[in-house]
């Protein structure tokens, strides 16, 4: 969240990236072969080396919108943020080249490359095919949209895959506890049977001697360059000067302009879809916001709370003041595995704004107004927090 509320009656077009992973899947190079292990600079030797490459870097100073993310440690654990100041991490190759054009500064030191090559070209165009060819409704549609978005994922997949054993008395698992106590990693009782899931020493021993009999196909680098790619795509409109940017996700945009027509297309893979004209827009944070259209039609979205929760346009307004919260009481279905039940509990939740991302701005009313970044030393560590 960049600007909190629109002022003055002033509208808001909220945006939708067409199929922005397919989009990057399609339009780029994914690294391939072997990766090469470098140290120093790999593009004072190769200035056209592509791979992943571990670096200093300094942002500039005053950047409206970072482009980069890291992770920082705080009080509540490890938080994502785009922020400004100097730190070190690793980074996909295009993703540097392209935050140097917003004034990004890198030292490289050493890192990894590979052979940049389309891959995925076919598989995205075949598959469009498709959602173009038959309507919504259509199985074909939902199916092709769910090859299309879920594969990156699937190359990105933990690449541990346990085995399942059913022991029918207390006796037989406890020999096998005895040998495998630090390879289990869950146990349910199943009445007088046991099941457990456990990392199998078979395999790896089968793997040693005979290479590996199971192929899942996880690439970690190329699902890494997909979320790169997809960052790279979305920077065009974190710092454009045409528009105030009040609110983005992984694929959003809310702006207080039209985007130029050849931005905007709803078949166009890469380009923008126009999803509502706002007259009322609040935005708390991630993934926590209340909308309301030009015709009168009033969306809401609360992370974790259940829609069935009504909230009204008054209850965001009250939340834009420091200190202030919500709380309500929300029913949640829970399961019992091991003992086979399903049960109903009651839960608390809390709503206010949260300070997760981006450091937030108060008037003397003490009515939240704006956001700037979070400035980071070398050691990950907010030195700017909200006092």
């Amino acid at each position: 969240m960049y600007i909190p509320y629109n002022k003055n009656n002033k509208e808001i077009y909220a945006y939708d990236v067409n199929s922005l992973y397919p989009f990057v899947m399609k339009e780029y190079d994914m690294p391939t072969g072997n990766p090469v292990y470098f140290q120093g600079d790999i593009r004072a030797v190769d200035k056209n080396a592509f791979g992943f490459f571990f670096c200093n870097i300094i942002a500039p100073e005053g950047l409206k919108h970072p482009i980069l993310q890291t992770h920082v440690n705080t009080d509540n654990g490890i938080r994502t943020i785009a922020p400004l100041g100097s730190w070190s991490d690793m980074i996909f190759s295009p993703e540097m080249d392209n935050a140097m054009k917003f004034g990004y500064k890198f030292e490289i030191l050493w890192g990894y490359t590979f052979k940049p090559k389309n891959i995925f070209k076919g598989y995205v165009d075949t598959l469009y095919e498709f959602r173009l060819k038959y309507p919504k409704s259509n199985p074909l549609n939902y199916c092709a949209k769910l090859l299309m978005n879920s594969v990156y994922g699937r190359f990105g997949m933990d690449d541990i895959f346990p085995d399942i054993t059913i022991f029918k008395d207390l006796e037989s698992y406890i020999t096998f506890e005895k040998d495998h106590s630090d390879d289990i990693t869950d146990i349910i009782r199943l009445g007088r049977n046991i099941l457990v899931k456990h990392k199998s020493e078979d395999k790896d021993q089968q793997t040693m001697l005979y290479g590996n009999l199971e192929t899942h196909n996880v690439n970690i680098a190329i699902a890494s360059a997909i979320t790169s790619y997809a960052r790279i795509h979305m920077s065009f409109f974190k710092n454009n000067p045409n528009f105030n940017l009040y609110y983005s996700d992984t694929d959003s945009i809310y702006i207080d302009k039209p985007l130029d027509k050849t931005l905007v297309s709803s078949k166009i893979l890469g380009l923008m879809k126009l999803e509502n004209v706002l007259i009322e827009a609040i935005f708390l944070s991630p993934k926590v916001y209340y909308l309301l259209t030009k015709d009168n039609q009033a969306i809401y979205k609360v992370k974790g709370l259940s829609h069935d929760i009504e909230l009204t346009l008054e209850d965001f307004i009250s939340l834009l003041f420091k200190e202030t919260f919500l709380k309500k009481i929300q029913t949640k279905w829970r399961k019992n595995i091991s003992q086979g039940v399903l049960y109903l509990l009651d839960q608390l939740y809390t709503l206010k704004v949260t300070n997760n991302k981006r450091k937030l701005i108060y008037n003397n009313n003490n009515k939240l107004i704006s956001t700037e970044p979070y400035i980071i030393n070398k050691d990950k560590q907010i030195i700017n927090k909200n006092l």
